[in-house]
């Protein structure tokens, strides 16, 4: 029988670019685990909970690495496998050095301690790529000052979802400190899985938001609201914007990139209104540079929201242009368009015997039904 190390060889060889690599190998990591007997495992403890697959890759000149955890997730509904990217500093994984994750191939064994358990991971690592199994060992202490502290007493798979997101007593202590309402075990829980860490609620602190409630800080969360989208916004001069300001603004699409985009093409530094009703109507910077190249430069905004909402847009303009009518002024392109008036359409009518006419004339034409 083929052992489980060749078996993890030729795994680690399938690895190819980062996403693809990932994808690939929890697949095959799954079933080649299900093909083993569960007697092959050779670290076990007898309060373990939770099974799982794990893979990292480590690449030359980055410090931190990814690391992917595939486990199944059990419920009143059932159960299901769930997989857990996320980056982390490799000096947290306690017992793997860098030289064993980048050698030509070895077994390994390391943990990474939480504050809801440990994870203790065993498997083979290959030139930077590694993959294998772990388990978890619930932290029963852990358990107990959430129940001393009113927050309720967790079950496995609470700790389990607590681990994975590394939600802990820092925190807890970070709500307490900032003055928000004391956590239910379930709001604990789904901080962690919607992403609420103590990073993203000491940062928001830093911007100046202690939003009191935490269903504001998943609800931020959950709309794409992170501290480099803040950021990024206060170094553009848009700072101490309202919560639900801030949600909006990401909600509509407009974010640093759309507005450093608008300013590189010409326009001044606007309002975060003018930039969601610009985004809202389809003007970007793609659009600005085509019609650039036809003619129609630096637009006023408004204009350029107006051309947008009437369907004027280059492919219009450029087949207006080959039947000879160019550089028509924008009200009249506006116009022309809404009475149905387009390159197929003046085509026909040449194919007719109706050539030379004027944009005016075509669009009375049009009015009084003469379309073949």
């Amino acid at each position: 029988m083929t052992s489980r190390t060749d078996l993890l060889t030729t795994f680690a060889s399938v690895f190819r670019t980062r996403r693809t690599r990932l994808i690939i190998a929890l697949a095959s990591l799954a079933l080649l685990w299900a093909c083993y007997p569960t007697a092959d495992t050779t670290y076990s403890h007898p309060q373990e909970f939770g099974t799982g697959q794990w893979l990292i890759e480590f690449k030359t000149g980055e410090t931190k690495v990814h690391m992917e955890m595939r486990y199944e997730r059990k419920s009143e509904k059932g159960s299901g496998y769930s997989s857990h990217g996320f980056t982390i500093d490799p000096a947290a994984l306690s017992g793997l050095s860098r030289e064993q994750a980048m050698s030509s191939g070895m077994n390994v064994r390391f943990q990474l301690k939480r504050d809801a358990g440990t994870f203790t991971f065993e498997g083979w690592f290959k030139e930077g790529n590694g993959s294998g199994h772990f388990t978890f060992t619930p932290d029963r202490g852990f358990a107990s000052q959430l129940t001393s502290q009113g927050i309720g007493t967790p079950t496995d798979e609470q700790l389990l979802s607590l681990a994975m997101s590394d939600t802990g007593f820092a925190l807890i202590d970070e709500l307490k400190t900032q003055g928000y309402e004391r956590p239910t075990l379930d709001l604990l829980v789904q901080m962690g899985n919607h992403g609420v860490n103590f990073e993203y609620v000491q940062g928001l602190k830093s911007f100046g938001y202690q939003l009191k409630t935490i269903d504001k800080l998943v609800l931020m969360r959950d709309h794409g609201v992170n501290l480099k989208f803040i950021s990024e916004l206060a170094s553009l001069g848009y700072k101490n914007l309202e919560a639900d300001a801030l949600i909006r603004v990401r909600d509509h699409g407009v974010t640093p990139d759309f507005i450093n985009e608008m300013v590189a093409a010409g326009y001044a530094q606007s309002s975060l209104d003018d930039w969601v009703m610009l985004r809202d109507h389809g003007v970007n910077s793609k659009y600005i540079k085509e019609l650039d190249a036809l003619g129609y430069q630096r637009l006023p905004l408004d204009q350029l929201r107006l051309m947008r909402d009437h369907g004027v847009n280059p492919k219009f303009i450029e087949e207006l242009k080959q039947q000879g009518y160019d550089k028509v002024a924008v009200d009249q392109l506006i116009r022309v368009r809404d009475h149905g008036v387009n390159g197929s359409y003046i085509q026909r009518m040449k194919e007719r015997g109706y050539s030379n006419l004027s944009l005016d004339e075509l669009i009375t034409m049009r009015d009084r039904g003469t379309r073949e």
